[in-house]
């Protein structure tokens, strides 16, 4: 079973993107749907991202986009004397009180990053923003008025569509279907296969917005070959 989406696969993803025409009475490819799925993939974004973005975060002359990523943080503390707490804490490790209920607070940590974008990505989004029908002429902000539930079922149905099978975690050997966060994996090792140096991987991790360059260097385990071809160096053709 694979580990991960090949590009030729996510194109047929692409194709299988349809959705539901009224006019018409029939499901048809559906440009939304399928920009979707391509600025997922090319970008290397999270969903929320992806879903966030507004036409102003799109710079045509330059060719970039700017994504936003919110992350809420929430911090337990002890009623009593105010020590912070795990959230599996039953007694407060400052003043020995039993814990009943902690005192919790959300914080919101924004962080942004422009990233560059292929003239194809861009010649759609200006076809689609352009489009009389399309929902940014009356939202007038969003690129995508959709949920992240409609996002999955985009994805998932697409998957169907394009008899697409499921994947298998290469850390833990779980099953998974197809979802938005495996276009984000498949940029991931789309870019470590092209080239793994560590000037590559550090701009990679740029791309995908991580905070330690060791969340990133797990994709070049996934993609590497480098232990099958040594072990093959040693024993060729036994």
């Amino acid at each position: 079973m694979k580990a991960y989406l090949e590009p030729q696969e996510v194109d047929l993803l692409e194709e299988n993107a349809w959705g539901y025409d009224a006019r018409a009475r029939r499901r048809e490819p559906c440009l939304m749907y399928q920009l979707l799925i391509r600025l997922l993939f090319r970008l290397g974004g999270r969903v929320s991202e992806v879903l966030g973005i507004r036409v102003e975060d799109i710079d045509f002359k330059n060719r970039r986009i700017t994504i936003e990523h919110l992350k809420v943080r929430t911090k337990l503390s002890c009623p009593d004397c105010g020590v912070r707490l795990s959230r599996t804490a039953k007694f407060c490790p400052g003043c020995g009180v039993t814990v009943e209920k902690a005192v919790t607070e959300a914080t919101e940590h924004r962080r942004q990053r422009t990233l560059p974008i292929d003239k194809k990505t861009l010649e759609m989004l200006r076809e689609y923003i352009n489009h009389p029908d399309s929902p940014v002429r009356t939202d007038g902000r969003s690129l995508f008025n959709m949920r992240r539930g409609q996002a999955w079922k985009v994805v998932r149905e697409a998957a169907e569509r394009a008899g697409l099978d499921t994947l298998v975690n290469p850390e833990t050997g779980e099953v998974r279907g197809i979802s938005p966060h495996r276009l984000r994996d498949a940029h991931a090792v789309h870019a470590i296969k092209a080239d793994d140096s560590t000037d590559s991987v550090r701009l990679l991790q740029e791309m995908l917005g991580h905070k330690s360059i060791e969340t990133t260097m797990r994709y070049r385990k996934v993609a590497g070959e480098e232990l099958e071809e040594w072990y093959e160096k040693l024993w060729g053709e036994e």
